[in-house]
């Protein structure tokens, strides 16, 4: 039988990892060498909270208003086709020369890449289904230590990912900051977004 500690790193796994709006954050920072550490301690620690308040109460709070879910995936529609608008306009315009030149001189400021990072975070509604309802929800079926386990397990999946490409980023950086190659993370985080929220239309 698999821990709650490894199906809590598993399962949390498979739940950040796929690309979405903090991911893409921290790899524009990464590809910029733009404080991309910061940007994932943050994340990180944004993560951390919200899987603690997911398996240790919020999510069965949070699911006895069916209103409340409906309107927490109606946001994350929202905010990732707006997303992925972003994203398309991004790979349309095809000024990524200018935006590396202009954002590292721009967006050096710590409190600048704080505050952009808690914003792509926390207005996001799709980061509370995944941490507070689902995450919580499967933390919730589990008692004393184990529950404990399975949290710092899940915690333990966002630290190690959001660390790992915010590292991989940077040291790629030569490459991933050509401009072809960034036009088409800019596609592929578009088209991404746009299935996201679709699922989540479809679970409506």
């Amino acid at each position: 039988m698999v821990s709650p500690l490894l199906q809590g790193l598993f399962l949390g796994s498979s739940m950040i990892i796929p690309l979405g709006a903090q991911n893409s954050h921290i790899l524009n920072h990464g590809i910029k060498r733009n404080r991309h550490f910061l940007a994932a301690t943050v994340c990180m620690l944004c993560d951390v909270i919200l899987i603690a308040i997911g398996v240790f109460g919020g999510a069965k709070l949070i699911a006895t208003s069916p209103s409340l879910v409906i309107a927490i995936s109606w946001g994350g529609i929202l905010f990732l086709s707006g997303y992925a608008f972003l994203s398309f306009r991004q790979a349309w315009q095809n000024n990524y020369q200018k935006t590396t030149e202009e954002g590292i001189k721009i967006n050096n400021k710590p409190w600048l890449v704080i505050m952009s990072t808690l914003a792509v975070t926390l207005l996001n509604p799709h980061v509370y289904l995944d941490t507070v309802l689902i995450l919580g929800s499967v933390g919730g079926q589990f008692e004393g230590n184990e529950k404990v386990a399975f949290a710092v397990g899940t915690m333990l999946a966002s630290i190690l990912w959001f660390y790992s490409l915010a590292g991989a980023a940077a040291k790629m950086s030569p490459w991933l900051s050509k401009a072809k190659v960034r036009r088409n993370i800019d596609i592929i985080v578009g088209l991404i977004m746009c299935a996201i929220a679709g699922s989540l239309f479809n679970n409506l």
